[in-house]
């Protein structure tokens, strides 16, 4: 018998002008948590699509349980026993649980589905992953740590032996995450082996067994948790030494930019007020849900609020759109940038210059020269790891996705940068260089609101902090002398303004 239950051996793989993987290693024990790391682009992704199907190795081989097999395609590879868990759930948002949980391998009754039995097996699964809703509950009315619960459950009715789970905590809150953390261990003290991918060194240190890097689409090397740190591990992820993480500059800060005043809409958010002064970083916190990114929305005018006053640079903002909130010199890079941020299928060129088109124009004419002349110049100042502007975006890995957000912003030249989560999903390498820029931009005299779930970073990188609570302010903390704790404790439902 072998040590390992799955043995990756030199995998190599090739697209057109990139080699992804370049002969790779990774072993994986049963009932272990085995923790895959590096910097977005390392390799991670294409990895793990060659180990369920989807993508084909040019070189290396497969063993599992002892023998070499052919993941030939995801419906082979989940006949084998594995399966995926992402961050952004594959499931149908129109159909139940037990329909999404069973899609695929329905229980059959001649020629029809035996929904009754579907139901009572779902319910067995939800339990088994300590859910509290229903199986006839429809998946697009959850929330996404409930929809990760699903995808396990759907995981579990497959009988898998190896369970991915890629970025599993990046949308949830501190509770949440806890609350996986459990399920996780239960699994592995079944026996299920769970290949971990996380950026955050919380997931990684509070649940791996052992962690392999990758760097560069090569293997770096394998750990067991107890023989490395942060530090050691980040040294490995990015071949270099990042001596400061939080590169914070102390700023004298100037003129108020940003007022909001007991604004209030209903279902979402009441009576918020906060300031944001040039030069100045703020903070502003909470669990997943609290408003912070409601109120934000409003500011920009995505929507807009029952009661209460914005003002910027003292003036007051009526009937505002982001069109109007882009040309006073407000900017927003939204929480999810795929979606919200990004035109995946436009180059970089084109996804920077459309939030300045007027800029580029002579008269009705596109000026392609200018366009160039701005996208080339963000590309550089951001260090966007792309061959030329041209590269599609969604070529790029989530750093770089990130970076390409901010330029848009930055070509319209804003005073004021609203950003909502700016490094989620981003490897720590992107983290220093995106918390640089921030910083620099602080020093230049832009103001910076900053929706973070992440406490080191809201910590280390505020100059004051907000922390929301149920839609509401419940605390203001000046970064020194603070800790967590009360953060977290000013966050929880039910804290008194």
């Amino acid at each position: 018998m072998s040590e390992y239950l799955l043995e990756m051996r030199n995998i190599t793989k090739i697209f057109p002008g990139v080699k992804a993987l370049d002969n790779v290693q990774f072993n994986l024990r049963a009932g272990e948590i085995h923790a895959l790391v590096g910097e977005n682009g390392a390799g991670k992704s294409t990895f793990i699509k060659t180990l369920t199907g989807v993508h084909q190795p040019d070189g290396g081989e497969i063993i599992l349980d002892g023998k070499k097999v052919v993941m030939s395609d995801p419906i082979v590879a989940q006949k084998y026993g594995v399966a995926a868990i992402y961050q952004h759930a594959a499931s149908y948002p129109d159909l139940s649980v037990a329909e999404n949980i069973f899609i695929g391998h329905e229980f059959k009754r001649g020629p029809f589905i035996n929904w009754a039995r579907a139901n009572r097996e779902a319910k067995k699964l939800l339990d088994a992953v300590g859910a509290d809703f229903s199986p006839t509950t429809p998946v697009g009315s959850l929330s996404v740590a409930q929809q990760q619960l699903v995808e396990i459950a759907k995981a579990l009715s497959m009988n898998a032996k190896i369970l991915i789970m890629d970025e599993p905590t990046a949308a949830l809150s501190k509770r949440e995450s806890e609350e996986l953390y459990e399920i996780s261990r239960k699994l592995r003290a079944q026996g299920t082996a769970i290949i971990l991918i996380s950026h955050r060194f919380e997931d990684i240190f509070g649940l791996a067994d052992r962690v392999t890097v990758f760097r560069d689409a090569k293997y770096i090397g394998t750990w067991n948790l107890e023989d490395v740190d942060e530090q050691i591990l980040v040294h490995h992820m990015v071949g270099r030494e990042i001596t400061q993480l939080f590169p914070k500059k102390k700023i004298q800060r100037g003129k108020e930019l940003l007022k909001i005043e007991n604004l209030s809409r209903l279902g979402y958010y009441r009576d918020v007020s906060l300031t944001v002064h040039a030069g100045e970083i703020v903070g502003l916190t909470g669990l997943v849900g609290a408003g912070r990114t409601e109120v934000v929305e409003s500011v920009f005018g995505i929507t807009k609020a029952d009661s209460g006053a914005v003002y910027f640079e003292g003036q007051k903002l009526d009937n505002v759109t982001p069109d109007k909130a882009m040309a006073i010199g407000i900017g927003l890079l939204p929480e999810d940038r795929q979606k919200q941020g990004l035109l995946l299928d436009w180059s970089i060129n084109r996804n920077i210059s459309l939030s300045v088109l007027s800029k580029c124009q002579n008269g009705p004419i596109l000026v392609k020269k200018k366009e160039y002349e701005i996208s080339g110049r963000l590309k550089e100042l951001l260090a966007i790891k792309a061959p030329t502007t041209d590269t599609l975006t969604s070529a790029l890995s989530g750093g770089n996705q990130q970076k390409v957000v901010v330029g848009k912003q930055l070509a319209a030249d804003p005073k004021l940068i609203i950003l909502d989560e700016p490094t989620k999903g981003v490897d720590v390498g992107s983290k220093a260089a995106i918390y640089e820029i921030m910083s620099d931009l602080a020093a230049q005299g832009l103001g910076i609101l900053m929706i973070s779930s992440e406490m080191p970073e809201v910590m280390n990188m505020s100059d004051r902090i907000y922390v929301m609570s149920e839609g509401r302010i419940s605390a203001e903390f000046d970064p020194a002398d603070l800790t967590q704790d009360m953060i977290l404790n000013a966050a929880m439902p039910g804290s008194k303004a």
